[in-house]
């Protein structure tokens, strides 16, 4: 059993705070050109699932906030698979539009992996196209959109940890698509040693012992718990679970650790805030501008 210890809390709210900053004034620079200049956002539903509903009308307040043009492509449950992927070729094609987000899950029946290869790569702020995911495994971040969920994670993972993470031990706990499988490539770029796992792995205490730091993303609730940590580890609890009114992590709360990130407030609000840094990313692609 790891020994009692106080957390760090490790809240993604001042990190956020800064990326928005940094969006805020590029979006404040391309208004100012003349002809002022207005990055356009198009997110596409092809479900009724209510949470995907509320997701997406958080994002068009986010949007106006930020001064960003979100136009929501509701599509409905019925939506067939060819439908979806005429809309998704139509927006990569319209120049007017510079950033487009598949809200999963879709609708019982449609194949999400299938649409994604219709989404060009360069309008594909959520990181989430095979064009993408291979840029990443190959090793070429500078020439990708990459996956926010996954940069917020080797963001917070350097606020805590240091900005040169070559040499660490980190595991990943869940080898999904949107987190664990790019974030594994994204830590490994960055000379990181990973240890990749899945809720079913064995002994996990064993494996999780002498790492530096463990990300969970699974969306197991209560799956990390005290007996797995050590005092020393960092956790970063990417999950995401519904229970009654509120949101929980993978990992318990409050573990004996060096630091943790709350969940909410730790991973989403700077998830949020790098689709957004995302966006800049594509127009700048786009448009031929300097890129970061």
């Amino acid at each position: 059993m790891a020994e009692s210890v106080s957390p760090t809390v490790l809240s993604g709210k001042p990190l956020a705070a800064r990326v928005t900053r940094e969006v805020r004034a590029a979006l404040v620079e391309w208004s100012a050109q003349d002809p002022p200049f207005q990055p356009r956002l198009v997110s596409v539903l092809a479900s009724s699932d209510p949470a995907s509903l509320v997701y997406v009308h958080s994002k068009v307040r986010q949007a106006r906030k930020l001064g960003v043009e979100l136009q929501v492509r509701d599509l409905g449950a019925q939506a067939t698979q060819d439908e979806l992927h005429a809309a998704l070729r139509e927006l990569s094609a319209d120049a007017a539009v510079h950033g487009i987000m598949l809200e999963l899950p879709l609708a019982a029946g449609l194949d999400a992996d299938a649409a994604l290869l219709h989404v060009s790569h360069r309008k594909d702020v959520e990181g989430l196209t095979p064009a993408n995911l291979a840029l990443i495994a190959a090793g070429r971040e500078s020439e990708a959109i990459l996956p926010p969920t996954p940069r917020s994670v080797r963001f917070l993972l350097r606020e805590v940890l240091g900005d040169d993470l070559r040499g660490l031990r980190v595991a990943v706990i869940g080898p999904g698509r949107t987190v664990g499988r790019p974030l594994a490539f994204m830590l490994n770029n960055r000379g990181v040693t990973v240890t990749l796992c899945n809720e079913h792995t064995r002994n996990l205490e064993a494996v999780l012992r002498d790492m530096d730091a463990v990300v969970v993303a699974v969306g197991h609730p209560g799956l990390l718990r005290a007996e797995h940590v050590q005092p020393h580890q960092v956790i970063i609890d990417a999950g995401i679970n519904v229970q009654g009114d509120g949101v929980v992590g993978d990992a318990e709360a409050a573990l004996p650790v060096r630091a943790q990130t709350p969940v909410p407030g730790g991973v989403g609000p700077l998830t949020s805030a790098l689709m957004y840094q995302n966006l800049v990313r594509a127009v700048k692609l786009q448009r031929g501008e300097p890129v970061d």
